[in-house]
């Protein structure tokens, strides 16, 4: 801006709104399951007379409470209502996430996982 002949330099104010981050930094809250990936997919909303008009489709994500077992403590994580149920079915949090790909889990949940197994190697050593 030109003030009185002179040049000043045009200063923005840092707002956490000018921020991004990306969904594997856990910062940002994307509409993505932690421990499956699930995401939104699109489709279409289809009327009687079959007219076709874009919708989306979201997970339907909650922030859980999972106990884990070997670390001993509980973990809040934003998973689908469908990935509870495989938790549930698998046996728990630590059999789900030591069976599961990495290429899916966020970086949370492979935090988690990682430490998990440490924590099983050092408790089968120490028994052994």
């Amino acid at each position: 801006m030109l003030l009185l002949g002179r040049l000043e330099p045009l200063t923005l104010p840092s707002t956490p709104l000018m921020r991004t981050a990306s969904f594997r930094t856990g910062s940002v809250m994307s509409r993505r399951c932690e421990l499956t990936g699930k995401g939104p997919m699109v489709g279409h909303h289809v009327s009687h007379a079959n007219n076709k008009t874009k919708r989306v489709f979201r997970p339907n994500l909650q922030v859980v409470s999972l106990a884990s077992d070997a670390l001993g403590q509980k973990v809040k994580l934003r998973i689908s209502m469908n990935a509870l149920r495989s938790v549930d079915r698998s046996g728990g949090l630590d059999p789900f996430l030591l069976k599961a790909k990495e290429d899916v889990l966020s970086d949370r949940a492979i935090r988690l996982k990682r430490q998990i197994a440490k924590k099983q190697a050092t408790a089968e050593s120490k028994a052994a």
